[in-house]
């Protein structure tokens, strides 16, 4: 059974900032792509980051130069450095797992969710 548990969510002020983890069990993390995505309420879910087998990564326009997505292997572990926070990056942030293409960044290209963790972000 494959597992996603994120952690390191918080409030913070803008301009700030937060790292998020997410730790995988069951899944065979250097094998395929991970992505961070985001849910602010009454909007879609949105990918922000994602990040393949080989390093490659994707960046949505809005957090391009603020966030970097990482993972290891070892650790079996995908994190994400949010700096220079603002207000609109408040949201659930999800971890998911083994995209179907190619840093994809559509909520249904992936097959693997965690829970989520919530980000704050006030003026």
């Amino acid at each position: 059974e494959v597992q996603l548990v994120e952690s390191g969510g918080g409030s913070v002020q803008a301009g700030g900032s937060l790292r998020l983890s997410c730790a995988a069990s069951g899944y065979d993390f250097s094998s395929g792509c991970m992505a961070w995505f985001r849910q602010a309420p009454g909007k879609e879910r949105e990918g922000v980051a994602a990040i393949d087998k080989y390093g490659d990564t994707r960046y949505a326009d809005s957090v391009k130069g603020r966030f970097t997505i990482s993972k290891d292997n070892t650790k079996t572990t995908l994190d994400v450095q949010m700096n220079s926070l603002k207000p609109e990056d408040t949201g659930m942030y999800y971890c998911a797992a083994k995209c179907r293409y190619y840093l994809a960044f559509s909520q249904s290209d992936y097959n693997y969710w965690g829970q989520g963790t919530q980000v704050t972000v006030s003026a």
